[in-house]
């Protein structure tokens, strides 16, 4: 599959020069310009490369934490199901947790409901930061 990193990079570039009004806040689902990126990190998809997001941990009125969803039906220790975005299933990818500026956040879908969102919370921590047994 090929990647458009040059279209990417003009997009990347209008996002970064752009003044961001935009408010966010844990547990809730963004449509977020994720990009092209390398191998197999999470890419974003449509013309402006967008993929839901949920913020997990906000630091400031800029920056977040984010676990990007996907639509595709995935299974195993690295997926989560967060329940819908407009209306089709979404799995939380576990392993692609990344720093977000809110320049990337396009617009919110949703809020996840607290059990869940805590859920989710705990399943990133487990698959990211705690030692496995060798």
């Amino acid at each position: 599959m090929n990647k458009d990193f040059k279209k990417w990079h003009g997009i990347k570039e209008n996002l970064d020069g752009r003044k961001s009004e935009v408010f966010f806040h844990e547990r809730e689902i963004w449509w977020c310009s994720l990009g092209v990126n390398i191998g197999f990190e999470q890419d974003g998809t449509g013309k402006d490369f967008q993929r839901p997001v949920v913020i997990i941990k906000k630091f400031n009125l800029d920056a977040c934490l984010a676990v990007p969803l996907t639509t595709t039906k995935k299974k195993g220790e690295y997926y989560f199901k967060a329940g819908e975005v407009d209306g089709r299933d979404a799995t939380a990818v576990l392993s692609q947790v990344r720093f977000i500026d809110r320049k990337r956040l396009a617009n919110k879908v949703g809020v996840l409901e607290e059990d869940i969102f805590n859920n989710l919370f705990e399943a990133i921590i487990q698959v990211n930061f705690k030692r496995r047994e060798p």
